[in-house]
């Protein structure tokens, strides 16, 4: 063999492993997505194409470089359960859990599965992470709200109702976070003149009982506690506001987009954006448990002068002057 063909031949081998590599399809990851409400709620709809359109800022496209997996529990906890032990089944690099109970379902179920977890209020006192700096686990992700600014929904409704003095809490108090919350408006309501009483939010019948029956008595308003039951049953919430005549404070915009009076909490679809960060990080290799908790950028007051008008209730100026929205 003369030498130039030789070296040809050689080059040729040495090359053809590298052409064949280059054409092989780009691998596939897969991400598992439990969202707390319905698949056709428009808000849930909004978090998960948040997510999606964040995972497209960092290059990964559903389809073509990853494939996402999405359940969706309507709030109900049966479904939690099996549609996180369906997702752990199907293997995936890292979850997403939009909520807290989410969450909680999720890491009952692993605690070896990357979780990111979004909307949740306490996951140092639920046992998710170790701290908010270095949570150590299989868990990270973006809390819902601070504890401390509960209170805040008190304070609205004196605002906004100077009259009343009692109020009905709506809370979950199957999870952490809404006997958290309502500890924390229970201890601001001396200072405010104000007699609280907590109804849980178990299933539908109960909130209406409980409601109901709080209605019986004069002078009353209406404070809504965020978790997971309140957003799916927030159309129900909001009747028996208008039907009782009840000022009544929301811990997020879309409480008030469905015909709510008014609203106080972090933007629920930016921690779904930032939550895709996280998400490419881990698929490039980073750990949950080096990735800090991160906390809301901003809280947002959202307002509802038809809602308003129809209570009767004229908006302090004030209010009116540093809300972030106002829906005519």
């Amino acid at each position: 063999m003369q030498r130039r063909e030789f070296i040809t031949v050689i080059g040729g081998a040495a090359a053809w492993p590298v052409a064949v590599r280059a054409q092989q399809p780009e691998r596939v990851r897969r991400i598992g997505v439990l969202m707390a409400p319905a698949s056709d709620d428009p808000e849930a709809q909004a978090r998960l194409v948040g997510f999606v359109q964040g995972l497209q800022e960092s290059g990964w496209t559903d389809g073509r470089n990853v494939r996402i997996d999405t359940r969706w529990a309507a709030g109900d906890a049966d479904r939690y359960r099996r549609y996180a032990a369906e997702l752990i089944a199907l293997a995936p690099d890292v979850i997403l859990a939009s909520g807290g109970a989410a969450a909680g379902a999720l890491l009952q179920a692993t605690r070896t599965v990357p979780i990111v977890f979004t909307q949740t209020p306490d996951p140092v006192g639920a046992g998710y992470v170790a701290s908010l700096a270095r949570p150590g686990g299989n868990a990270t992700g973006f809390l819902f709200i601070e504890y401390g600014m509960s209170a805040k929904w008190l304070e609205l409704l004196k605002e906004i109702a100077p009259r009343v003095t009692r109020a009905v809490v709506l809370r979950d108090a199957a999870i952490a976070q809404g006997i958290g919350q309502f500890a924390v408006i229970q201890a601001a309501a001396p200072s405010f003149g104000m007699e609280l009483r907590p109804v849980d939010m178990r299933d539908a019948p109960e909130i209406e009982r409980g409601v109901t029956e709080f209605a019986g008595s004069p002078n009353g308003g209406l404070i809504v506690t965020g978790s997971a039951a309140a957003l799916v049953h927030r159309d129900l919430i909001i009747a028996l506001a208008a039907r009782y005549r009840l000022p009544a404070v929301y811990p997020g915009r879309y409480f008030v987009a469905s015909g709510g009076l008014i609203s106080y909490g972090p933007d629920s679809i930016d921690p779904h954006r930032r939550a895709a960060g996280y998400v490419d990080r881990i698929l490039k290799g980073e750990k949950p448990a080096d990735l800090p908790v991160q906390a809301p950028t901003k809280y947002e007051t959202v307002i509802n002068l038809k809602a308003a008008k129809a209570l009767g209730l004229t908006m302090p100026p004030t209010l009116l002057a540093r809300a972030d929205e106002v829906i005519e």
